[in-house]
């Protein structure tokens, strides 16, 4: 087509993709070769949000959602992300549960039914069993979490509002391990996400993982999903804290092709039901103490709850914060997005007595992994993010004969044979054959040549199993980025009430059969790489207190900090200091108003809870 007064041309050809950056190779050559064209460029989608819209969705229970509206600090920084126009746009997330009511008015415009399907009764409609007291509510919340509309006046919003959303009832009838693996394997190239929040019994005595079946399907999923990158499973920790449960004895969680998500209280408190171990990647709110609202999501018959709790709220949260980052950047393997989930997470306020600084500098905790995931981080990670090299596997055979355990044993290996293929380390696994005489009271704990040691798991009080450990595999990500050359250490120990204390003193309470330590890694020397965190400050001046006075012409100035958006309570201005010089700012709604265009009581966008939007007026009416 000609552009009207003006001397260029705009050829569309059928070569090139419509996101394509890299240019077509043959029409390049043609057209540079060509002495009558005098310039050309390829033309490319560019991203481009529009000004002055608010970030702060206006949905009535939006002010309720407070792990993402800046109530707590720090929140999930989901906002930041938003502000950077990424919302979850051409991501596809399914979650494996119990069903999902795909006609809820807050989910439908959303759902996905290619990333759905019933394993319980085998057919396409996900749509949960009602009746039986009305138990199958737990996926539809999830989903609403990741997903719920934004804007829409209904409920409050999801993670990554402009997603599409899938579910499959699967957890409604007798679970078998090809359903697990039908379910994880549903779709693989056209779901990106899959979020689950099941696993074992988390009764503190059970040791069992996937089946065959399944186990192939997660190993499928990483190497052939969402073409080649890798399916993205999103795991749930486990609720069984109450039970001193170890998510270590969890084969689901503890698996290197899962993202482990643990829980926080929003005052950084752990809560009583959340499971430790080093499997754990990253941390997310699940509720609060200081007040009866928890989690905002959908709910069964077409409600809205703020009742939604436990680790299986963190998971979802997580996986739309990951939504968000492959609308940033689409072509993240699943490796990817485990460095990136390290990067963007922060110790902050969580509380535990166990954080330890590993041999790269980063703190890391069994309860909460490397800490809150920052949505802002994630994303800014992600944009910029180059792709890790190749993952490498290296195992060493570390024990020859039977060994007697004792009251502990301790075993070193050397594994600088690793240092040629693996110069920084991704997951760790150890894998134990051993027999005890009662499993729970011993204490299996690793130490890396850099000197972090990783507890593999604790002692579980009512684990009197006497079957020891077959074959069982640990995990830990306590080690990421190290070097794994040097002598690694595993130490047994019994820890246990009873010591163990046999009626034969001559027997052993058990003996180690095997062991072999799996390092998991990449040639690239990963420190190497500058983390995202260290991104370079945004102010341009600051006074005397270090207060930010200007952000320049893209960023709000916010109480003395440079945002890309401006809170709920506050909307975006120009502020002129000069006649040249135009800052944005965030000013101050009507205190009527929870979100507004301008300064006065008719100018609000939403209100807080308690007041009600009046449409014509565009104010907050008390009820």
């Amino acid at each position: 087509q000609v552009m009207e007064g003006e001397p260029y041309h705009h050829f569309r050809h059928r070569g090139t993709r419509q996101r394509a950056l890299s240019r077509h190779w043959g029409w390049h050559m043609r057209l540079t070769r060509d002495p009558q064209v005098l310039w050309f460029e390829q033309q490319t989608v560019k991203r481009r949000s529009k000004r002055g819209a608010s970030v702060v969705p206006t949905d009535p229970w939006f002010p309720k959602q407070w792990y993402m509206n800046n109530d707590v600090h720090p929140d999930l920084n989901i906002l930041t992300a938003w502000s950077r126009g990424y919302t979850g746009l051409g991501v596809v997330l399914t979650v494996l549960d119990d069903g999902l009511e795909k006609d809820h008015p807050d989910l439908a415009a959303n759902y996905d039914p290619l990333a759905s399907y019933d394993f319980n009764s085998n057919d396409p409609d996900p749509q949960p069993r009602y009746g039986d007291g009305d138990k199958n509510w737990h996926g539809t919340r999830c989903a609403g979490e990741v997903a719920a509309v934004a804007n829409n006046r209904i409920c409050g919003a999801g993670v990554a509002y402009n997603a599409k959303i899938g579910g499959v009832r699967m957890l409604d009838g007798s679970i078998m391990d090809i359903v697990e693996a039908q379910a994880l394997s549903l779709q693989p190239q056209h779901i990106h996400i899959y979020s689950a929040s099941w696993g074992p019994e988390d009764d503190g005595r059970t040791v069992d993982g996937p089946g065959v079946l399944a186990a192939a399907a997660f190993q499928r999923g990483v190497s052939q999903g969402r073409g080649g990158l890798g399916s993205i499973f999103i795991w749930a920790s486990g609720n069984g804290g109450t039970n001193y449960d170890n998510c270590n004895c969890d084969g689901y969680t503890n698996s290197i092709y899962t993202v482990s998500v643990g829980s926080v209280l929003g005052d950084g408190r752990r809560p009583r039901y959340s499971e430790s171990c080093p499997a754990i990647l990253t941390t997310t709110y699940s509720s609060r103490t200081t007040s009866k609202v928890q989690i905002v999501t959908t709910d069964l018959h077409h409600r809205c709850t703020d009742k939604h709790t436990g680790t299986s709220a963190s998971a979802p949260l997580a996986a739309g914060m990951v939504a968000l980052a492959l609308e940033a950047n689409p072509a993240l393997t699943w490796r990817d997005l485990q460095h990136l989930i390290i990067r963007a997470s922060k110790p902050a306020h969580l509380q535990a007595e166990d954080w330890a600084e590993n041999g790269v500098g980063r703190r890391v905790s069994h309860y909460y992994g490397y800490g809150l995931l920052d949505a802002g981080l994630l994303v800014q990670a992600a944009t910029t993010w180059a792709g890790t090299r190749p993952q490498e596997k290296c195992s060493v055979q570390a024990v020859q004969v039977p060994r007697d355990i004792g009251s502990g044993l301790t075993i070193s290996t050397d594994a600088s044979s690793c240092s040629q293929s693996i110069r920084s380390l991704e997951h760790v696994q150890v894998q134990l054959s051993l027999s005890y005489s009662r499993r729970g009271d011993l204490v299996v704990a690793l130490r890396s040549p850099m000197g972090t040691t990783s507890t593999l798991v604790t002692v579980r009080p009512y684990d009197t199993s006497q079957e020891g450990y077959k074959d069982w595999t640990f995990m830990s990500t306590h080690f990421w980025d190290e070097n794994p050359k040097g002598i690694w250490t595993l130490r047994l120990e019994n820890r246990g009430d009873d010591r163990n204390t046999d009626p034969c003193p001559l027997l052993s309470p058990g003996q180690l059969s095997s062991f072999i330590l799996h390092l998991h890694g990449t040639d690239e020397d990963m420190p190497a790489r500058r983390s995202a965190a260290t991104a370079t400050d945004e102010c341009l001046r600051r006074d005397e207190l270090g207060d930010c006075e200007d952000c320049g012409s893209s960023l709000y100035t916010h109480q003395g900090s440079c945002l890309s958006y401006c809170p709920p309570r506050y909307y975006g201005r120009a502020w002129s200091a000069t006649p040249r010089d135009t800052a944005r700012v965030c000013a101050s709604c009507h205190p009527s108003c929870y979100t507004c265009q301008g300064a006065s009581a008719n100018n609000c966008t939403s209100c807080p809870s308690g007041r009600t939007f009046q449409d014509i007026t565009h104010t907050c009416q008390h009820p």
